[in-house]
């Protein structure tokens, strides 16, 4: 691969791996610095790469497989240390500005309500979800950036939506109550 290559991947697909970043991660400096790793790698073995099939969804799988190094690793410091005390940031959206701003700001709220109750999701169901809603993959994809069966796939995102089903039910009754 050439740089220029590597120069339309970052141009094309960056954002939307920075926000895939953002959501494995919940921190803007984290995700800073796993999209820069992310294409690191992919610079470090830029000759043995073909992107002419699907290189956003390699580039997903290489920035999931260096976030699961990095919690395998943290799971194993805090085991010897004890825990460290990280501080997360909100990750929120920005609205368009063709909206109305009432709907702009209602669009928000649900958006907010959404991403919150994402990312109270287990990681196991959580990676499903932002991969083929946020990312828009299939479950073939999915299955190989994960590596696990298409099977497995499919009952984990079964089972986050029914989790998102029961938070944001939760979560909207107790605004009309209150």
């Amino acid at each position: 691969m050439k740089l220029e290559t590597l120069e339309a991947c970052i141009r094309d697909y960056g954002r939307d791996i920075y926000s895939f970043c953002l959501y494995l991660t919940r921190s803007r400096q984290e995700a800073d610095d796993l999209y820069q790793d992310t294409f690191l790698k992919i610079l470090e073995v830029r000759e043995q790469l073909d992107f002419t099939k699907n290189p956003k969804s390699y580039l997903l799988s290489v920035a999931v497989h260096i976030w699961s190094n990095r919690k395998r690793k943290l799971a194993w410091r805090q085991k010897i240390t004890g825990p460290a005390i990280s501080s997360e940031e909100v990750v929120t959206g920005i609205p368009s500005r063709e909206k109305a701003l009432e709907d702009q700001l209602i669009t928000k709220e649900e958006q907010e309500l959404v991403q919150r109750a994402v990312r109270k999701l287990p990681e196991k169901y959580r990676l499903p979800i932002i991969l083929f809603y946020m990312e828009g993959l299939h479950l073939g994809e999915i299955a190989r950036i994960l590596e696990m069966p298409q099977g497995t796939v499919k009952t984990r995102l079964y089972r986050a939506k029914g989790l998102l089903q029961k938070e944001l039910e939760g979560i909207l009754d107790e605004q009309k109550i209150g």
